[in-house]
């Protein structure tokens, strides 16, 4: 490593970092000590593990958090090792490093979803730009998890009669049509819609209409015109998503370039 990084960083201006962690996974004591003392030095807890057997031996923080990941290790390499974390409830954003210029591993580490390949020796700024990345990704994760968990907590708090108001009409029915499907008035139906709305704390119908896909509540024995309803409501429902969806294609085509594999200059 080279260039010592400055301590404050364009990332950490947005993300605090004393909640997060970073594991370090290499069969080098050396470069171990040179990269906590590295992350030791912007503020950065972590962990050491000499193999990919001991981190696998570890669960992962539940806190936002990412990996450093040496390719060539002894024993279980750092491409199965990403592989199998891939499999489990926690995969941690992975930030490899190598010796070896070897583009083609370089590759197939992104395209299993890596943050970045970078080559021995590299610049201190460099890997901190990449682990930031990485945090903010787990960072992006640990808020959706808590956000669902938050949901379904104000979800608890809904009737039954709420309840199935509410996944009627988010999925499309109109006031009229979920009255005459549960058999009660439309005056009735409006009442358990706004009492659903404000126990699930929506500033808005379409903000509801998010919040049950994200729960992915579906109604009982849909009929035929609410499927189609549901069809059209959850186009709508993922327009926002699609600028997400693009942003992955376009990191897809960047990591399958050459540009993906960068030594250090």
């Amino acid at each position: 490593m080279k260039n010592p990084a400055v301590a404050s960083h364009s990332y950490s201006d947005v993300m605090p970092i004393e909640d997060a962690t970073v594991l370090i996974v290499d069969d080098d004591a050396g470069v171990r000590i040179a990269l906590s003392n590295l992350l030791r030095s912007v503020g950065l807890r972590y962990q050491l593990f000499a193999s990919a057997e001991e981190a696998l031996a570890v669960t992962p923080p539940e806190s936002p958090a990412c990996m450093i990941l040496d390719v060539r290790l002894r024993g279980l390499s750092g491409l199965s090792l990403q592989t199998r974390l891939a499999r489990t409830e926690r995969a941690l954003p992975i930030v490899f490093i190598s010796g070896y210029a070897d583009f083609t591993m370089g590759v197939a580490a992104m395209k299993e979803g890596a943050i970045d390949f970078i080559a021995k020796p590299f610049r201190d700024q460099d890997l901190l730009d990449a682990v930031y990345r990485g945090l903010d990704v787990d960072r992006e994760r640990y808020r959706a998890i808590c956000h669902t968990a938050n949901l379904r907590a104000r979800l608890a708090s809904l009737t039954p009669r709420e309840r199935e108001v509410m996944v009627l009409a988010t999925h499309g029915l109109l006031n009229k049509q979920v009255a005459e499907r549960i058999g009660i008035s439309e005056a009735t139906v409006k009442m358990h819609r706004s009492q659903a709305m404000r126990k699930m704390q929506a500033a808005s119908f379409a903000e509801l209409v998010r919040m049950v896909d994200v729960l992915d509540i579906c109604p009982p024995e849909p009929a035929e015109s609410l499927v189609e309803a549901t069809v059209e409501r959850r186009a709508e429902a993922r327009v926002e998503a699609r600028g997400d969806d693009r942003r992955a294609q376009e990191r897809f085509a960047a990591y399958a370039s050459a540009s993906a594999f960068r030594p250090s200059s």
